[in-house]
């Protein structure tokens, strides 16, 4: 399977691994620690050089209780970043709601556009369908960031996130948006319980059998913390074991924060696909 983007034919038969650039000084993941545009470009090449295959280049923190961040504002945190990761040589993905962000961003040539509102605000969805080439990834999201952990969805998330994310594409592919520039991505800790999120990694196929690319985003989530009881900066081993739970039932993206060490367990979990002739090791 292809996901299309502005520059890139991207191969998603080999899951990829999006790595996660918060330009922002209230991450509930990272604690700004790449807020400033120097830091961020430096974590931009780090990233890259541990393995992603694409960099998701974000402003607005959307962490539960997050006020929204001002137009200008966001457009100064993450233009200059965008321009440096641009050449960087690969897929560069700008997480954004705003069209105005969106519309600055596609015309410097980024490749994926990363909503976390699948294109609900007036004008989105528009705009992607007239720039004709970039990828987009549609999320799920109950209500805002600022409501969505005061009331979570309830019932079956599973059906709820996969009528919603099949509306949204449909929405999109009646704007002449080719199928294979959109994925899909349900939104983990978006409005969902624990229960419910889990539910959405354990039933993942019935997402991939829309037909889209899924991009599954667990790094570092708080239900990872509520089963294991560690703190957010203690949850990288639990974040790449659900980086892989997530591929090995379809995911064809995993975002995340970690990027080493999820490109290592993918390693393992490659090899397991293909296992080589080689002489096994003893103890």
């Amino acid at each position: 399977m292809i996901w299309q983007t502005t520059r890139y034919a991207v191969d998603v038969a080999r899951p990829r691994v999006m790595g996660i650039v918060n330009v922002t000084p209230d991450s509930f993941s990272d604690g700004g620690e790449h807020a400033g545009a120097q830091a961020a470009c430096a974590h931009c090449e780090r990233l890259v050089r541990e393995g992603a295959d694409i960099l998701d280049i974000g402003g607005e923190s959307t962490r539960p209780g997050s006020p929204p961040l001002p137009l200008a504002e966001e457009l100064a945190r993450v233009l200059p970043v965008v321009r440096a990761a641009l050449g960087m040589g690969v897929p560069v993905s700008v997480d954004t709601y705003k069209p105005q962000v969106m519309q600055a961003v596609l015309d410097l040539g980024v490749d994926i556009i990363n909503d976390v509102r699948a294109l609900r605000q007036p004008g989105a969805a528009e705009l992607v369908a007239r720039h004709g080439a970039c990828g987009v990834c549609l999320m799920h999201m109950h209500r805002d960031p600022q409501t969505m952990q005061l009331a979570p969805m309830e019932g079956d998330a599973v059906a709820q996130v996969l009528s919603f994310l099949q509306h949204a594409a449909q929405d999109l592919l009646g704007l002449g948006v080719e199928k294979h520039r959109i994925a899909i991505d349900p939104g983990i800790g978006f409005g969902k319980t624990v229960a419910q999120n889990f539910a959405l990694l354990a039933r993942q196929r019935e997402l991939v059998a829309a037909g889209y690319p899924l991009v599954a985003g667990w790094s570092r989530k708080s239900s990872l913390g509520a089963v294991t009881g560690l703190p957010v900066g203690e949850r990288v081993v639990a974040s790449a074991v659900a980086a892989v739970l997530a591929v090995q039932l379809g995911a064809a993206v995993v975002r995340v924060h970690d990027v080493k060490e999820t490109v290592a367990a993918l390693a393992v979990w490659r090899a397991m696909q293909e296992p080589t002739t080689t002489e096994g090791e003893g103890r």
